[in-house]
């Protein structure tokens, strides 16, 4: 079946539709979804069939995916990543929520794309109310990958939620509106070796932070 296209206020959510979203996400449902950066395609961190649908919609291998976690807010880290320390802790609480990734050593948690444990894993917490309260109402992590195809080109689609539904529509099971997206993705920090260093510059500073 075609996705559903749902259109939710980005600054004050309606309940009934952020519970819509969520539960097409609890029957395994792929979705894509605005963040404080570009709009994201993800589902549920603990269903292994979302994820491997994911993966095929952007052609990606599972196991070598480098999908992220967003997260509700920092009390899910501690269950998917270990050893951040507290100077790590301080400036990610300072710095999130925001637009960047951050990279840390996976704990045995962290679920197992395609079969493979990682030896890493990525967390967000987006700046924005739509994706936050659907994972909070989720009560699970939501796997994310960027809509964005090439990360050095910059497609009309990826920012108009229209555009992006009529580009997916057969692929997943619902796009939600929530108004224009950016063009330009997380800043990503790799924090396995207790430092804060920069794979990808994107929308976030985190120098301000440090």
């Amino acid at each position: 079946m075609p996705a559903t296209l749902l259109r939710i206020h980005p600054e004050n959510p309606p309940q009934s539709r952020i519970q819509q979203a969520v539960e097409v996400l609890r029957k395994g449902g792929v979705i894509i979804y605005p963040t404080d950066t570009v709009y994201g395609i993800g589902c549920d961190v603990t269903n292994a069939k979302a994820v491997d649908k994911v993966c095929r919609i952007k052609k990606l291998f599972p196991d070598k995916a480098n999908l992220s976690f967003i997260c509700h807010d920092l009390s899910h880290i501690s269950d998917y990543a270990h050893g951040i320390t507290t100077s790590t802790y301080k400036v990610i609480k300072k710095a999130l929520p925001g637009p960047f990734t951050f990279i840390f050593e996976a704990s045995s948690n962290a679920p197992r794309f395609g079969g493979t444990k990682r030896k890493t894993v990525g967390i967000r917490v987006p700046d924005n109310q739509i994706i936050l309260q659907l994972v909070k109402e989720l009560g699970n992590p939501i796997v994310s990958t960027s809509v964005r195809e090439d990360e050095n080109t910059i497609d009309e689609y990826v920012t108009d939620p229209d555009l992006i539904f009529e580009k997916y529509r057969l692929l997943v099971d619902l796009v939600i509106d929530g108004g224009f997206g950016g063009n330009v993705p997380s800043t990503i920090i790799d924090c396995t070796n207790d430092d804060f260093e920069l794979i990808r510059q994107g929308a976030g500073d985190i120098e301000q932070y440090l």
